[in-house]
């Protein structure tokens, strides 16, 4: 993600490719693509609710799950499933005040 997130982007999975590409198009990285250790369990519901629909954008557009499926679910639940077993990454930018973008 950019230094400087854009109002749009209040968390964003990593690791991925499409979210955090510069082109936008989703290639992930071969590295990325299964974290090395879980990512931290999300305390604020609101933001797992957020990460989890921005990774079950990601699946639509084609990711690959993260995980072994036993049977076949929605991409919805995927991408949940995924974030309580802290499959995916994310960043959640430094919060600023409303109105300070032009204050130096």
């Amino acid at each position: 993600m950019a230094d400087t997130p854009d109002s749009t982007d209040l968390c964003a999975p990593r690791g991925i490719g499409g979210l955090d590409s510069p082109d936008g198009l989703d290639t992930p990285d071969l590295e990325t693509v299964v974290p090395a250790e879980p990512a931290p369990p999300i305390q604020s519901r609101f933001l797992f609710v957020d990460v989890a629909a921005l990774r079950a954008k990601q699946l639509r557009r084609g990711a690959r799950v993260r995980f072994e499926l036993e049977q076949p679910h929605k991409l919805e639940r995927v991408a949940m499933e995924e974030v309580r077993r802290g499959l995916v990454y994310y960043d959640v930018p430094a919060w600023r005040p409303f109105g300070s973008e032009g204050q130096a």
